[in-house]
Order: structure tokens, then sequence, then C-alpha cells
């Protein structure tokens, strides 16, 4: 027989933790359907859904999160709380009678990733090392290592092989389009521009917004194209003939490698850990050299780089992940 008691309370540990850090989102509490069920039927109605989504609230308030209430649901004897967090929306369960409260989805667990700016493994060295970044496009930690990676790029880009490789769509079919369209600006205009594209579009809460909305989007990119001289119609025209060609061999890299979260870092060939400030994906890099060039004696930024859309940094580090 289930102990309800003591599932609910490991699920309000989850939830407190859930909060503590901040900058995961997509962190996840995997709920047993079954527990979900009995408590549907043990708990009276109590609260109004008003107070169920103030419960939420308070207890978001009181691990320092801010949090709104965009929806509040019955579901059998439980209300799903749909709360807007940094942009995304997160549903939450609360029992009737108000006692208890806790997280169900069903988005993938995250992967977890070590902040640390060592490697995991043993990661060979080499005179040109290899980073290979695996992402989807809008995965806001995949975005946040990306501009982790910018500045490193710009410094040792004669002397290491920075990627970016695309593992797929989990955030929606615009989600592909993306991948895509910035594979097509690789493809045209090389590393340097394709790096510029990527910071522009990082840095766009307008473009996060959008999700993913033609009538949206296209203004924002058209702006980009015209600040960074890219020919629209040459990206079109290859979204519509080289780019799946493109996309499928990113995708069965990164199947090879039974690699499915994002970001995944992969340092010569090998999976690695690597923290998510420019300075700690410099010495991860660095640490690949066989000889390190004089360039690694360089020290960029030690913060964070803030998570998802937008510019700026973050002040808690996270290894938080999408898939």
């Amino acid at each position: 027989m289930v102990d309800i008691e003591k599932e609910i309370k490991k699920e309000e540990k989850k939830f407190e933790k859930f909060f503590k850090n901040k900058t995961n989102i997509w962190m996840i509490v995997s709920v047993a359907l079954a527990v979900i069920l009995v408590l549907s039927l043990v708990f009276p109605l109590s609260i109004s859904k008003n107070n169920a989504g103030q419960k939420v609230i308070d207890f978001a308030n009181s691990q320092g999160a801010t949090v709104t209430v965009s929806n509040v649901t019955s579901k059998g004897l439980l209300y799903e709380v749909t709360i807007s967090y940094q942009g995304q929306s997160i549903p939450f369960y609360v029992t009737k009678d108000g006692k208890y409260l806790g997280q169900m989805s069903e988005i993938a667990p995250t992967k977890k990733a070590s902040s640390s700016s060592s490697s995991s493994g043993d990661v060979p060295k080499t005179d040109k090392p290899t980073l290979d970044l695996y992402v989807f496009s809008y995965c806001p930690y995949g975005i946040q290592s990306e501009k982790a990676v910018s500045p490193v790029y710009d410094l040792l880009k004669n002397k290491a092989d920075i990627n970016i490789v695309y593992i797929g769509a989990m955030h929606g079919e615009y989600e592909k389009t993306e991948s895509l369209r910035q594979l097509c600006v690789l493809k045209n205009y090389g590393k340097d521009k394709f790096w510029q594209y990527l910071n522009q579009f990082n840095a766009n809460t307008a473009i996060g917004n959008c999700k993913g909305s033609d009538s949206c989007l296209s203004p924002l990119l058209n702006n980009i194209y015209s600040t960074l001289s890219i020919d629209s119609s040459k990206i079109n025209s290859c979204m519509a003939s080289d780019a799946a060609s493109l996309y499928s061999t990113d995708g069965k890299q990164a199947s090879s490698l039974g690699i499915s979260g994002s970001p995944t870092w992969v340092i010569n060939g090998v999976e690695s850990q690597v923290g998510r400030s420019p300075e700690q994906v410099k010495q991860a890099i660095c640490s690949a050299f066989t000889n390190a060039p004089s360039e690694c004696s360089q020290t960029l930024s030690t913060s964070q780089a803030s998570v998802s859309f937008g510019s700026g940094s973050s002040s808690s580090s996270s290894a938080a992940s999408c898939g």
C-alpha cells in the first residue's frame, strides 16, 4: 500500500528545491500517477481556486522566487496551478484541503552537469582541441551556454575548433526551423558571422516572446540580417534545400554518442562537465591543449551567462538542462 504521507513529504522537499535553484526552470519532479490518483480520492474539497493559487505564490515567495498564477484548474480533488516563472509556464498541484503541494510534468527529466570549470573523463590533449556544444536552439540552458562560449570563440577561434551541434527540437517545430536557419548562416557566411548571428539572436528577449510566430519573428530576424549584412534570400534558399541534410547530420552525430540533453559538452571526443561562465569554458578548452597558447593566460568574465534570451549575466550558477 502506498504511504501517502511519505510520498507527499518527498514531493514537498522537491518543490522547495525547485525554487531554491531559481534558474532551473526545467527541474522535473517525477510523480507516480498512482500517488496522484490516491491523493485525489483521499483529500476532501476545502479551499477555493484563488486560495490554491495564493498558496503556490506564498511558497514561491518564501523561497525567494517571484511567480504569477496564470490559471487554476480542478483535477479531480486536486488543483492544477499553472504559474508563470522566468517566461515559462509551469504546472503545480495543490490538494483541495490546501495541505500539500507538489509538481508533476510530462517534460523529460533534466540531465544535471557539474558547474565546475573542469572536464569529466580522460580528455586527451591535442594541438588543436575541439569543443562541440550540443543544444536545442530554443533551450534556455543551451542559449545560456552559447553565450558563455561566444567570447571564448572570439579568443581562441584560430587555436581551437569550436562548434554548435543541433540535437533536434523539443520545444516545437519552430525550434527545428531556427536550427535550420542557424545552420544556413554557418554554411553561407562562416563561423564569425554565425557567432555574430547567435549573439544577436540570443540577446533579443522579443524573439523569445514570439514563441515561433512568423509574423512576430520576421521583422526581428530581418533586423538582424540587415545589421549583419546577411542576405535573407540566400538563407531561405538554403533552408529549403541544404539545411535538412545538415540538420540530419548533426542529429546522427548526437545519436551516435547517445546525447539527448541540451547543453552537452564534448571536448576532444569526450563528454565533459563545463561551467557556464566564459572563464570556465576557456579553462575547459585550454586544459585540452598539448601546449596552451598565450591566449589562455587572458582572464574572461567569471559571471555565469544569463539563462534564456536576453543580455547580461546571472548571479547564480546553474547546471540545468533541457531533455
